[in-house]
């Protein structure tokens, strides 16, 4: 028989338990959603039709969707970066599916809850990879890929940090900034760290009346790993690195 304080401590240790599932469950409900920001390069200096390049992008975007979109709310938005990058949307997708309310529910109901979540967010998931596939795909023969203006994402990131949702961006691009008012790193790029770091700066500077609100970006980029330095530039991919770093996000990640 167990002696008296031992039940008392067994009854509140199972109520700390208990309060610890209601509040795994209440903090999942409660989550921010995701609104996903993908910039796809549609330039002259990018083929998506190199099988290398085709498998990276295409695995990319299956790994961005399986990780961002888990709930009604969560948003996956794609831009084709271009000479008209920030009026260049060409997807903006929201989720429906929702995990419903599991409390009170029994072992079989609950199962059949979370088998119906799955299939549904799997579904939902499959049909945006579908289109954002599309979008990845789809050629650009206009006149506006003759400049990757890659700084004008910069606004179109500032307003989705305006909600409340976690913003996380992802360029699908060689990060090579091509304008004719601005950097061309076709004609002249960084020579190194230093100057690079300077560039970003002055550079961010421009952009200082836009507020992000601690966004995570990644630079997914089309090169093979035996590319060379002078085509895979480290010091243009430090600039982005230090650039996005004086505009306030704290997570600058190369793939």
């Amino acid at each position: 028989m167990l002696k008296a304080p031992r039940l008392v401590i067994l009854f509140f240790a199972s109520l700390f338990i208990a309060a610890c599932g209601d509040s795994e469950k209440q903090n999942k409900a409660t989550a921010p959603n995701t609104h996903t920001l993908i910039f796809i390069d549609k330039t002259e200096s990018v083929d998506v039709n190199k099988p290398f390049v085709a498998q990276k992008y295409q695995q990319a975007l299956n790994s961005i969707i399986e990780q961002n979109i888990n709930k009604a709310g969560d948003q996956l938005e794609i831009y084709y970066i271009h000479e008209n990058t920030s009026k260049a949307r060409c997807l903006s997708l929201m989720s429906r599916t929702d995990m419903e309310d599991l409390s009170g529910m029994n072992a079989t109901d609950l199962e059949a809850a979370k088998t119906s979540y799955e299939l549904s967010i799997k579904k939902e998931r499959g049909f945006i990879l579908k289109q954002a596939i599309s979008k990845l795909n789809q050629q650009n023969n206009t006149a506006s890929n003759l400049e990757t203006n890659i700084s004008a994402s910069v606004p179109v990131i500032a307003k989705a940090s305006e909600g409340q949702a976690v913003v996380k961006v992802y360029y699908f691009s060689d990060m090579v900034e091509s304008v004719k008012a601005g950097r061309d790193f076709h004609i002249k790029s960084p020579k190194d760290n230093t100057e690079a770091e300077e560039w970003a700066k002055a550079d961010a500077d421009k952009y200082k009346n836009y507020a992000f609100n601690g966004p995570e970006v990644t630079m997914i980029l089309p090169f093979e790993p035996t590319t060379s330095s002078k085509e895979n530039n480290p010091t243009v991919t430090y600039y982005w690195q230090k650039f996005f770093e004086n505009l306030g996000v704290m997570s600058v990640q190369e793939l």
